[in-house]
């Protein structure tokens, strides 16, 4: 079923119905359909560049093109369906590489394409069975290390894969707990994180020779942070992050033998360690990323002082580097600033030059677009939440429609830079206010640990209130008309938003959020099980302590919630199953109250088909047109969605 023509929609070239002076309406298509090209890539040889662009069928497939621009590119890989969302090069720069998994299931296969433009080979054709944790190596340049679940689906154990044969043989067998995996310079897996099971701490071990056993070098117990990151050359030193001894993450280079820190090479005061750049081969760290409201880069190696440096002040945005050569001559690096689409560019580092190869969505540079504003709000008990405001163009910012765009995770953050969903929502009239809460990542132990048993009726939500009331307090909001609107876990927090503070939201957006948390737990992917311990322990036992899920799943409070609702969902979520929705849905019906159910058959936790992400969005813009008074183009039928009301 796909999305029908309104006759109340609003025309698409008018202000909104105050007659103010906000810019041109930005079709859905431009923000949300396929970039006209992405993911701009060197092959390590320098041979060849690389890029996401769509097909013919408007699938979003590799293309390939010699660096010298001597012949014209080509699409070498022919995905007909979801779209290739990721991809890298092998390391021989004769083949691509990258994952799809079928309907939104996340059992994900690795395959290779090779630059011809033949057909794809399917690296790990095993059914059910998901492959991640892929490596590569530039001296084993027709080997893979693949971590495969195909022995126990809850752990991965890893596979070395021959590119030109396709031989798949186990290399190294999970104990139980281990859930990534690193190589030393030599290509042999010698460290690995783990979680105990019984404690939900971290753990990292190395074994010193591929024949002698695992040792623990490092113990993170629950509630500090940090990880495995690589070896150094010689393989006598890990680099790590770690909280210990300290809030934040500290870039450490850890002695293999003794396990203590030999160095310490970046610190922040309030965020923790972000992006770290290697150099390609030697094995050391360049620059480190710290990110409190906006990302700033740390230089530790003074050879790319000057490189950095440049590229900082040709660039109008943040600056990543996402491609080097091995020979270290050229990279590829993205520009993305906060109000317009990331350019991607190519820099021959002697002479210095810098050549934009494209921008990644070209309508959008002739588009009025907002600047995101970074800010820190109070909570109520004074912790600082580090968050971001989006304000309409041509408004005044008094008394608006504001929506609060939770983030999902809740592990995770809001960040600064170009945002599709903030650009839309302020371009069609209303203040988007996002909100790192407590238990968001990225700002140390404490603000992390903050967030522990908090969920639903406790300071994380809390927090999303107290970001509100400031908006209101400061005359930018107007009370009556305020959407809450999240993915994942911010559709629990928009369902947990409206059951627990009822009076404070006009409506509300959920997709593909969880509504009781004790079903969410029983039928979370096996994959998950050795984390289960931290889940436990970050949000409660819901399992075994029925009054506090009672007491923190919305679906049990479905009756206090009064403002209309909507919940979209895609079939084969694998980590929030299509029941969470279900359940909150058939609860509020029940009781006669206002609900829109829109179910995705074909995709799983998020919308990855462009057709079924503009349906759902145009579904979106008109409920939030109706309930705050917002523009809204108007809706028109979009082939290829498979969008059913239910």
């Amino acid at each position: 079923m796909s999305s029908q023509a309104s006759d109340s929609a609003p025309d698409p070239t008018a202000a909104d119905a105050g007659g103010s002076g906000l810019p041109t309406l930005i079709p859905r298509e431009v923000l949300f359909g396929n970039p006209t090209r992405a993911q701009a890539r060197l092959s390590p040889d320098g041979r060849h560049l690389s890029w996401l662009a769509p097909s013919a069928n408007d699938v979003l497939n590799v293309w390939v093109q010699p660096a010298d621009r001597s012949q014209e590119a080509r699409q070498i890989t022919n995905d007909q369906k979801r779209g290739i969302r990721s991809y890298g090069w092998t390391e021989d720069g004769t083949r691509i590489l990258y994952v799809q998994d079928e309907g939104g299931d996340e059992n994900w296969h690795l395959y290779a394409a090779p630059l011809d433009g033949s057909e794809a080979r399917d690296l790990t054709p095993f059914e059910g069975v998901r492959a991640q944790n892929l490596m590569t190596d530039p001296k084993h340049p027709n080997e893979i290390l693949v971590g495969l679940n195909q022995r126990d689906p809850s752990v991965f154990d890893m596979y070395r894969v021959q590119l030109d044969s396709g031989k798949v043989s186990l290399d190294t067998e999970n104990p139980g707990d281990v859930v990534s995996w690193l190589t030393d310079a030599e290509f042999r897996i010698r460290a690995a994180e783990a979680t105990d099971p019984e404690t939900g701490d971290d753990i990292i071990r190395v074994r010193d020779e591929i024949s002698q056993p695992w040792r623990e070098l490092l113990r993170f117990p629950f509630g500090e942070n940090g990880g495995a990151l690589a070896f150094n050359d010689q393989g006598d030193q890990l680099f790590v992050t770690s909280s210990l001894g300290s809030d934040t993450t500290r870039l450490l280079a850890l002695d293999l033998k003794t396990g203590k820190p030999s160095a310490e090479l970046a610190r922040h005061a309030k965020a923790d360690v972000g992006s770290v750049i290697m150099h390609p081969t030697e094995h050391r760290v360049q620059a480190v990323e710290f990110d409190y409201l906006k990302p700033e880069w740390t230089i530790i190696d003074s050879s790319i002082a000057d490189d950095m440096a440049y590229l900082e002040e040709t660039a109008e945005g943040t600056v990543a580097i996402v491609s080097r050569t091995l020979a270290d001559d050229r990279w590829v690096f993205v520009d993305q600033p906060d109000d317009g689409p990331a350019a991607y560019y190519l820099y021959d580092r002697e002479p210095r030059k810098v050549e934009r190869l494209f921008v990644t969505r070209p309508e959008l540079a002739e588009c009025d677009l907002a600047k995101m504003q970074p800010l820190e709000i109070q909570a109520r008990d004074g912790l600082t939440l580090p968050s971001y405001l989006t304000l309409p163009l041509g408004l005044e910012p008094k008394q608006l429609p504001l929506v609060l765009l939770v983030h999902g995770g809740p592990w995770a953050r809001d960040d600064w830079g170009y945002s599709a969903q903030a650009q839309w929502l302020a371009n069609r009239g209303y203040a988007v206010l996002q909100v790192n809460f407590r238990g968001s990542t990225g700002f140390g132990k404490a603000f992390l640990n903050a967030g522990n048993e908090e969920w639903g009726v406790g300071a994380m939500q809390h927090d999303l209130t107290d970001a509100v009331r400031w908006a209101i307090e400061q005359d930018i909001a107007d009370p009556e008309r305020i959407c809450i609107y999240g993915g994942s876990y911010g559709g629990y927090a928009t369902l947990a938003g409206l059951a627990f503070t009822p009076d404070l939201y006009a409506c509300g957006v959920d997709i593909v959020g969880p509504s009781n948390i004790e079903t969410l737990f029983q039928s979370v992917p096996p994959y998950w099980a050795p984390m289960k311990k931290q889940l436990v322990k970050r949000v409660g036992d819901v399992e075994n302590d029925p009054e506090l899920n009672r007491r923190i799943s919305p679906l049990f409070h479905a009756e206090k919630i009064e403002a209309p609702l909507m919940v979209l969902q895609g079939a084969n979520d694998p980590r929030v199953k299509i029941a969470e929705a279900d359940q909150i849905v058939a609860a509020m019906r029940e009781k006669d109250l206002p609900v829109t159910y829109i179910v995705f058959p074909d995709e799983g936790h998020g919308f990855a088909r462009p057709e079924n992400r503009l349906d759902a969005n145009a579904r979106i813009e008109q409920f939030l047109a109706e309930q705050l008074g917002g523009r809204a183009e108007p809706i028109t039928p979009i082939e290829g969605s498979t969008a059913e009301e239910r």
